[in-house]
């Protein structure tokens, strides 16, 4: 059930966006290790294009989410013709602001977002187009 409607999500993204969360597959064995992708993502009121990503914790520390953020923001400026790009990020998930920062997104403002009773503070990492282009350089 929970694999139809995470599907039944990925396909209303692209029918409404065009886009959406990509598997993630080891070019070796051909085995799925994660999803990352571009999201609309409600923040403060407005709908901003973020890089989004989730792997196997197996598959952590190994390059894999650079690789593929990097390769998502370059979609987004590049084919989608974004002017910024941005990742939300929990205040406790260290590797992920480490993450945003290797990948030249850097942090703007903070949101408390509320889940099941519990506050939890969240800050969006933002790129622009053209710090991209310098930082790929």
């Amino acid at each position: 059930m929970f694999r139809k409607m995470r599907r039944d999500r990925q396909i209303a993204r692209y029918q409404k966006w065009g886009f959406g969360l990509w598997a993630v597959v080891l070019k070796e064995s051909g085995e799925m290790i994660g999803q990352c992708g571009l999201t609309m993502q409600p923040w403060n009121g407005e709908e901003v294009l973020e890089v989004g990503y989730l792997f196997r914790r197996d598959c952590w520390h190994k390059g894999y989410a650079t690789e593929a953020a990097r390769a998502c923001r370059d979609y987004a400026f590049h084919v989608l013709g974004a002017d910024f790009v941005c990742s939300i990020i929990r205040d406790t998930n260290s590797a992920s602001r480490k993450e945003a920062l290797r990948n030249g997104i850097q942090a703007v403002d903070r949101q408390v977002k509320h889940y099941r009773g519990v506050d939890m503070p969240h800050d969006r990492y933002v790129v622009r187009r053209s710090q991209a282009d310098d930082f790929c350089r």
